[in-house]
């Protein structure tokens, strides 16, 4: 088992890497720039251009909150969530929903979990449930690796030394069972897709956190708490046909080596252990 069953696409890749040696050594002949081949290359406008459409690729959030849109909206007329609401742009957080319950579930939007961004977020105290949620639009990059990364190296750090409670983390977005990104749980039965908007989605990918800040006198083992206790990650798995052993449950074990904190990270799934860190020292800058 890994952390996540979806994994980088081998052909995917080779196409990207076949496709970025074209553009290195063809992309004077692109475009009306009016320069020959030497001064294309020394004047910058490629590695310009690429910069350019990453920023772009990376600054947009329009499709991300489209496709959480779509999703609350699916989810509130089914009755799995009563309401929702955009934070805007004067909160740290991204969407507060109102369960059925009367539980305030909060999202903080996220991209792929790999990068510094992930480290910031801020639990609003009016939070019954904070939860990330990662939308990583692009099918190049490593779901594996970025799950691990964000769990392990950026969000337990945080969790431990701010003391910030994450309820835990949801990895699925509109990029999920296409052909960029096949998601093993549709190839095995086509028929577990939801069909929102223009999308045919497959089960989400869950991680249930503990309720707890782990604390090496006070707190050194806390476990996940049960699905059941996460009301819109509960809604979000029964709105689209999860299965229980699909829920994967991420547990901290803290405690002191000399000077330095450090924390072990373990992901259970299906009553095993799917990946487990070594004890890593809390280095935060």
């Amino acid at each position: 088992m890994t952390i996540t069953p979806c994994e980088r696409s081998a052909a995917l890749r080779n196409k990207i890497r076949e496709f970025a040696n074209v553009l290195r050594v063809e992309a004077h002949t692109l475009g009306e720039h009016g320069l020959d081949e030497a001064e294309f290359y020394d004047s910058g406008v490629l590695r310009g251009a690429i910069e350019l459409l990453r920023g772009e690729f990376i600054a947009t959030l329009r499709p991300k909150r489209e496709f959480l849109r779509l999703v609350l909206n699916h989810m509130q007329d089914r009755g799995f969530v009563a309401d929702w609401q955009s934070a805007g742009d004067a909160n740290r957080h991204d969407y507060s929903i109102r369960m059925p319950s009367g539980r305030i579930a909060v999202i903080e939007l996220k991209g792929c979990l790999d990068g510094n961004n992930t480290n910031i977020f801020e639990r609003p105290p009016h939070a019954n449930e904070f939860i990330i949620w990662s939308v990583c639009t692009n099918p190049g990059a490593d779901p594996r690796h970025n799950a691990w990364s964000g769990i392990h190296t950026r969000l337990s750090a945080d969790i431990i030394s701010r003391q910030q409670v994450v309820d835990g983390v949801i990895i699925w977005d509109m990029v999920c069972g296409t052909i960029g990104r096949p998601c093993p749980k549709l190839v095995a039965d086509p028929a577990r897709h939801t069909l929102v908007g223009q999308h045919q989605l497959p089960p989400p990918c869950l991680y249930l956190f503990p309720s707890t800040v782990p604390s090496p006198r006070n707190n050194p083992a806390p476990v996940a708490q049960p699905l059941q206790d996460v009301q819109f990650m509960d809604a979000l798995f029964r709105c689209f046909g999860g299965r229980d052993e699909e829920v994967n449950f991420v547990d901290f074990v803290v405690d002191y080596r000399g000077a330095e904190t450090v924390r072990t990270t373990r992901i259970r799934r299906n009553g095993g252990t799917v990946q487990e860190s070594r004890a890593t020292p809390i280095r935060r800058t």
